[in-house]
């Protein structure tokens, strides 16, 4: 009744293929890399990958990164105003 995992992931396309543990890893490592990293997520989140579960893990990471980037604005907005 067990089936080898060649047969259940062959009929996934390439499109909706999962992206594996250590995909995860890599990608979150080189999304965090200063430059290169925002370039990469920028790329991957416009459609620079035909793979939707890539697609959106860097969607995900822009987001992190947009919010923080608006926050630190607000937090060096307000802490020069107070002096």
């Amino acid at each position: 009744m067990a089936m080898e995992n060649d047969e259940n992931v062959s009929f996934i396309p390439d499109d909706y293929r999962p992206i594996t543990t250590w995909g995860y890893l890599g990608y979150g490592l080189l999304f965090s890399l200063p430059f290169i990293g925002i370039i990469t997520i920028l790329i991957f989140s416009f459609g620079g990958t035909s793979n939707i579960n890539l697609r959106n893990y860097a969607r995900s990471y822009f987001c992190i990164w947009s919010l923080g980037f608006v926050l630190s604005i607000i937090l060096f907005i307000f802490s020069s105003a107070l002096r």
